[in-house]
């Protein structure tokens, strides 16, 4: 059990740097990207893959409030990278506002994750 949840802990950070990274790489020029998409979608996945797993066990108990409130915001994240990646395609260019918004969900989700306790 603990492979898995280590497997899964570094997939999730890899979504998340798939989210921040892309973000901070079109910095100059904002606009949403597919890496910010696939970032979010592994997040929530891996994200639920994790509480699971840690429910699975005995020994962890899960803080549903923090864990409820990140689910929000990783939500929120994919369906703005969806909604971003589907006006930029239409439109190229015009997603600048949508991407900050992802990037700056993304940064918010580390600071719950770290600093509620």
């Amino acid at each position: 059990m603990d492979i898995a949840i280590k497997i899964f802990l570094i997939l999730h950070f890899i979504g998340l740097a798939g989210i921040i990274g892309s973000w901070l790489a079109v910095i100059k020029e904002p606009r949403v990207v597919a890496g910010m998409l696939h970032g979010a979608i592994l997040q929530v996945v891996t994200g639920l893959a994790l509480v699971g797993l840690r429910e699975a066990q005995d020994v962890v108990e899960v803080n549903h409030m923090k864990i409820g409130i990140k689910l929000l915001v990783a939500l929120a994240v994919l369906v703005v990278a969806f909604i971003g990646l589907r006006k930029e395609k239409q439109n190229p260019g015009s997603t600048e506002t949508l991407a900050h918004v992802a990037g700056g969900l993304g940064i918010l989700n580390v600071i719950i994750a770290v600093a509620w306790t």
